[in-house]
């Protein structure tokens, strides 16, 4: 589905179509001021742009739950929930932002509920909630159930919800185009626009807009093992990179710790939570020795560490699928568990192992390993959504940019995200990230537009020239850059081959899909549960050498325009480049070891020199950003 037509100017883009982008565009429309406005017969022009179908979004894929003390469990309040998080964040967690958060997901629970969310319920009717790793209500004790749920299906519920409150509030989506850039004017301290790609027609349109809102998701497919679907490809941050602006704490990746066997498919964490326990190849219950409070239910870190720690110490065991092959699993045993409570709480993961693994998790063990799930880092941002970059030790925003969700960071999740912890942030600081959008609109509207607008699809333009159009030159830079895309062969091959380098030569047989695949495997090897410096060098040579050159060299084979789906892989994986070697140097430049970044040259938390968040630019340029502590100073963690 695509807009009708598209305007010279939008009050609002907002750039995903997930459990954020949704949220933000229900606060904004929501809001009083803007309720007041649309009565009185002053609609803004907001536009929704997805690259996939809105109820296609990652957001579906949330299977364990959604956080919040709602008060159902004894001693149980939002300050245990605070603290859990920036415990689980190892301190890394601003604690202003924890504590909104905690405050208000209470209230972002209900508000699902009341919008139409079927949570699971109790026999006296509550919200139902389960255990997961991390929460607490009393310190050092068994965690307590926290995480509302439905069935193993809450990200289901939660994004249909949404989706369906924005159609009633008549919404309007651009739905499978592809944003390839973020404009900002020339000193980066104002947004202007986006340029997007619509794959149904193969046309590039200059979107000019007052705002922007970048809700586009997480980055986990820079490897190749991971529960993240096929889309997230980090696209919010890299955009936001190439506008010249930094991402913060990009070097906090973390690894769900039960990924199913080598398909990277999430086992969700409430098969733990309803006493699923990890075993070795003794068969022991290996989580009591290194987590003796918390075992299976410690932080996700904490496990993904562990099993990696049996496996190196030959205690692993192969996917049954492949029994010759390398011992680099563990079981995760759900037999313990009542066969009808868990087809009743946990259908989706009985169906997913049944499916994919050929096994029946009544019956038998499950092979599973760590899979890369969330980025903790992302594009800073206050805790209204704006757009920041750090510069000479302050805060400078960029007006009219907001941001929300996996590609955002407001840093509540630190170093490492406790479970049921995503959910929230996105739909609670997306709410807020379009209520700050609404006022912002409320406060601008009816002002002149400071920019002059013209054709947005043809390459000849009207008005004032591209010169005097940053949103209109970069949209025709895109159209051109498409063109010599679609050209199969001679030009874009004739460049492949000047452009290679002896050891790796881009041939007419590379594509940007076997380059995604490379860049995964090689960002595994560096980074996944565990690096050091020679791990680190070794991807950011390929990053910037052989991988680069073929990123270059890249063309489609067809020269359609329409339905191409591999003109937006290309740009993907450009867009992934980008963002991998923001990672790999943010990662370079902490040396300590904290939450889910663990560095075996430096084993060691070290909050005298690193208790800072790194703000990290393009170029690898990395500043440091104090953690903001308000009443809970660093101490040991423990679980």
């Amino acid at each position: 589905m695509s807009p009708k037509h598209v305007e010279q100017m939008y009050d609002a883009l907002i750039v995903g179509a997930g459990a954020a982008g949704l949220s933000a565009a229900l606060g904004l429309l929501r809001s009083e001021r803007i309720t007041a406005m649309i009565q009185s017969g002053t609609t803004p022009k907001i536009l929704v742009i997805s690259k996939l179908q809105p109820l296609r979004s990652h957001t579906g894929s949330a299977e364990g739950g959604i956080a919040a003390s709602l008060g159902n469990v004894a001693k149980d309040d939002w300050h245990w929930h605070y603290y859990d998080t920036v415990k689980g964040g190892d301190w890394l967690v601003d604690q202003d932002a924890a504590q909104l958060l905690a405050q208000e997901a209470p209230a972002t629970v209900i508000n699902l509920e009341r919008s139409g969310v079927a949570f699971s319920r109790t026999a006296d009717g509550h919200i139902a909630q389960r255990k997961f790793g991390g929460h607490t209500a009393q310190f050092g004790q068994q965690p307590v159930p926290r995480a509302a749920y439905a069935a193993d299906r809450i990200g289901h519920q939660i994004l249909h919800t949404l989706w369906q409150q924005c159609v009633a509030q008549g919404v309007e989506f651009a739905e499978e185009w592809y944003v390839t850039d973020l404009v900002l004017n020339e000193h980066r301290t104002q947004v202007q626009g986006v340029v997007a790609y619509d794959t149904h027609t193969g046309t590039v349109h200059a979107l000019h807009a007052h705002n922007v809102l970048l809700a586009t998701g997480g980055a986990g497919r820079l490897f190749h093992t991971t529960s993240n679907s096929w889309d997230l490809t980090g696209d919010g941050m890299a955009l936001a990179l190439e506008a010249g602006l930094q991402l913060e704490d990009s070097e906090f990746v973390q690894f769900h710790p039960t990924g199913l066997a080598h398909t990277g498919i999430l086992i969700s964490e409430a098969a733990r939570a309803e006493g699923g326990v990890l075993r070795n190849s003794d068969g022991e219950a290996f989580m009591q020795r290194y987590a003796p409070e918390h075992a299976d239910l410690a932080a996700r870190d904490v496990v993904s560490r562990s099993i990696m720690a049996e496996i190196d110490a030959g205690r692993g065991v192969p996917d049954p699928k492949d029994p010759q092959g390398p011992h680099d699993c563990v079981w995760l045993d759900m037999t313990g568990i009542d066969p009808d409570h868990m087809h009743a709480v946990l259908p989706q993961v009985v169906e997913t192992i049944k499916e994919y693994a050929g096994i029946d998790p009544t019956k038998q063990a499950v092979p599973v390993k760590p899979t890369a799930h969330y980025t903790m880092g992302g594009i800073p941002i206050t805790t209204d959504g704006e757009v920041y970059t750090w510069v000479d030790g302050e805060r400078r925003p960029v007006a009219g940019l907001y941001a929300a969700g996996e590609c955002s960071c407001v840093s509540v999740h630190g170093a490492n995200r406790l479970g049921g912890n995503s959910l929230l942030d996105a739909c609670l600081f997306g709410n807020r990230a379009g209520a700050a959008l609404a006022s912002r609109i409320a406060d601008t509207m009816g002002t002149d537009d400071t920019v002059t607008v013209h054709s947005t699809t043809d390459d000849e333009t009207t008005g004032a020239s591209p010169s005097d159009d940053a949103v209109a030159a970069a949209a025709k830079a895109r159209r051109n850059e498409l063109q010599t895309l679609l050209t199969a062969g001679g030009e874009a091959d004739d460049r492949a081959d000047a452009e290679s380098t002896p050891q790796q030569p881009a041939t007419k047989d590379d594509n940007a899909y076997q380059l995604l695949a490379d860049l995964g495997a090689a960002m595994e090897r560096a980074l996944a549960v565990r690096c050091d410096s020679a791990s680190i060098d070794a991807a950011l040579q390929l990053v910037d050498g052989e991988f680069a050159t073929r990123a270059r060299a890249l063309h489609t084979h067809s020269d359609a325009p329409a339905f191409n789906q591999e003109i937006t892989a290309i740009w993907e994986v450009r867009h992934m480049l980008e963002l991998a070697r923001t990672v790999l140097c943010a990662s370079d430049a902490r040396h300590e070891s904290r939450g889910s970044l663990k560095r075996t040259d430096y084993p060691e938390r070290d909050d005298e020199h690193y208790l800072a968040h790194s703000m990290t630019s393009r170029d690898g340029a990395v500043q440091w950003q104090p953690v903001h502590i308000v009443d809970m100073p660093p101490q040991r963690r423990d679980y």
